[in-house]
């Protein structure tokens, strides 16, 4: 053989052998390819590789985070319709309380059906047509929990601080309700977003942050300024998340400079930084009270957070949920099956993690926490009344018990659903989307009377303690600045 030839031969060696090394390689690879052909060959019953598969991808997600997951070709459409937020089911956020591990209520959607047949934040849900939920996944709850419009669903709940669980039987309907609210109904079937008992105060609820909330929320603050409003409170209880860009775009109308969040990856390394960038909507003199407590999650707590840190706003209730993770949405088998995977955390202008980890020290830092002088517990009493008090107001219609809206077809600007993951993320920027599930109702100090068979006496004034703080402060800060300008 010719020298030349030989030595060409030894040098495509050696390249194979570097290329060869340099490869990334998984030693497990061929360890889980063996496994399988033991399974394949010997379990008792014949089971189909892509079984196989998808059992090996669910258990390795599920073993890192509750918010990663494998969505494979028959779940693809399933995710689709999240995105897009049109999907028949009962209009609650869900989520895998850690502590439990159990499916717990976040929140229900004001109008959905689940709202309507009485089920809380905080309600365990144990059975689904009569299946344990014992051990589900998100993916499970929403696979059991949606279905087509006018279908009935058996739910077995566990209210906390109950002994026996309760059965609902719940009609789905086509989730679609307003994500921004007011403190109640007007006869035209509106919203009045200024305190009944005390109009110089503005008061606007988010029940989460989707398509239509930036709108909604911008054309709320110029009414209430527009009336006169001379102080606003931004009550976020319950909000399990939504839209990263929703979250950004509202603390941007607020504050007109400086870090709104930034997202970090391994080793905290900052991936994006977002920056206020528009001109405040309302004055920067009106004085803000922002209302969180444990079930507020997620772009939520990205609001609160911002509000917070730049002096903004005064935070009151409790101290929030604490999820803050960025999921990348990544295509596999050229689009008919995908990762969504955890790969970020958000972290506050302050420099401080929002999320909260599987071994996070309650002690530690993370979530966001009221300002000193503004945490207020309510008793699981006190839970109840307010809820029932505020379902009460929510449908009255100047004194009249007449829904403004059908609950069953409800016609309003923001689709929302069964809780599966906190969509809050921008699902357009390489689709971080970040999870959603979850909130609930929240309580305080002093004792509340039991109006439970007096229908009338709930839909009055809401005796609230976490509000009643934040009324106060807002009422003083508004007499100080009168005072200075005397």
């Amino acid at each position: 053989m010719p020298v030349r030839n030989l030595i060409v031969i030894v040098l495509a060696s050696l390249l194979s052998l570097v290329c060869y090394a340099k490869t990334p390689r998984n030693r497990f690879a061929s360890l889980y390819a063996e496994a399988v052909d033991h399974v394949s060959a010997h379990y008792i019953e014949e089971v189909a590789p892509r079984t196989l598969f998808e059992g090996a991808m669910n258990g390795m997600l599920s073993n890192l985070d509750p918010y990663s997951q494998y969505i494979g070709p028959a779940a693809y459409q399933e995710f689709q319709e999240n995105l897009e937020q049109e999907f028949g089911g009962i209009g609650v956020m869900v989520e895998l309380n850690p502590e439990t591990d159990r499916l717990t209520v976040l929140s229900p959607m004001v109008g959905t059906p689940a709202y309507e047949a009485g089920m809380m934040a905080g309600d365990i849900i144990l059975e689904v047509d009569g299946e344990s939920t014992e051990g589900f996944g998100l993916p499970d709850a929403v696979e059991l929990l949606r279905g087509p419009a006018g279908t009935t669903v058996k739910i077995q709940v566990q209210h906390k601080g109950d002994p026996e669980p309760v059965e609902m039987d719940i009609v789905r309907a086509k989730i679609e309700v307003p994500s921004v609210l007011g403190d109640i109904r007007l006869p035209d079937g509106n919203w009045s977003f200024l305190l009944e008992d005390n109009p110089r105060i503005g008061y606007i609820r988010v029940i989460t942050f989707g398509d239509h909330t930036v709108s909604q929320l911008r054309d709320a603050l110029r009414s209430i300024e527009a009336a006169g409003a001379e102080g606003l409170i931004l009550d976020l209880r319950y909000n399990a998340g939504g839209l990263l860009t929703a979250a950004i775009e509202t603390c941007d109308m607020f504050i007109d400079e400086g870090m709104i969040v930034s997202t970090r990856g391994r080793n905290a390394t900052i991936q994006k930084q977002f920056e206020a960038s528009s001109p405040m909507v309302i004055e920067a003199k009106m004085p803000i009270a922002v209302l969180v407590n444990k079930y507020s999650a997620s772009a939520s707590e990205i609001v609160a957070a911002c509000l917070q840190d730049h002096g903004r706003a005064v935070v009151g209730g409790r101290r929030t949920w604490g999820k803050g993770t960025v999921q990348n949405v990544i295509t596999l088998e050229m689009g008919k099956s995908l990762l969504k995977l955890t790969t970020a955390t958000y972290w506050r202008p302050s420099g401080q993690n929002i999320h909260r980890g599987r071994n996070t020290e309650e002690d530690a830092l993370w979530g966001v926490m009221p300002d000193d002088g503004f945490d207020v517990e309510l008793t699981r009493e006190q839970e109840e009344q307010i809820a029932r008090q505020r379902r009460q107001r929510d449908y009255i219609d100047d004194g009249d018990s007449t829904e403004a809206d059908d609950p069953e077809t409800g016609e309003s600007d923001n689709d929302n659903g069964d809780a599966e993951d906190d969509v809050a993320d921008d699902v357009a920027d390489d689709v971080e989307d970040d999870v959603e599930d979850e909130i609930e109702g929240n309580v305080e100090e002093g004792s509340v009377e039991d109006n439970s068979d007096n229908d009338g006496d709930d839909a009055g004034p809401i005796d609230d303690p976490q509000m009643r703080r934040m009324i106060e402060y807002i009422e003083r800060m508004i007499d100080q600045q009168k005072e200075l300008a005397a």
